[in-house]
């Protein structure tokens, strides 16, 4: 893919993450990072240094509750992310564990 594509992904996932921010803090320091650290290839509550997706959900309901009330509990995060924006993350493809995700089309 292309840096332009990137790009394109990372700013809708910045546009989304900000529109639910809880506050200034989540929308222009936590939001930014989170939408940069959703292009690495890893688990994203693992690339953003946090232990399990236990912890992830807790992190990011207390910083986006209203987006992690919509969220299914069985979808991962990244997963949630990017299906929120209609595209599919980069990780997605060379994913080791994507027999395990939600409803992912890669695994159709």
């Amino acid at each position: 893919m292309s840096n332009l594509v990137y790009m394109g992904m990372e700013s809708e996932i910045l546009k989304l993450l900000q529109t639910h921010a809880n506050d200034e803090h989540a929308k222009n320091e936590l939001a930014p990072w989170i939408a940069k650290t959703s292009l690495q290839m890893g688990h994203l509550y693992s690339d953003l240094g946090l232990e399990s997706r236990k912890e992830m959900g807790e992190f990011m309901c207390k910083n986006f509750t209203s987006l992690a009330k919509l969220k299914p509990e069985d979808k991962r995060w990244k997963k949630y992310l990017y299906d929120c924006i209609g595209k599919t993350a980069p990780a997605c493809a060379a994913c080791e564990d994507i027999s395990n995700c939600f409803n992912c089309s890669l695994n159709q």
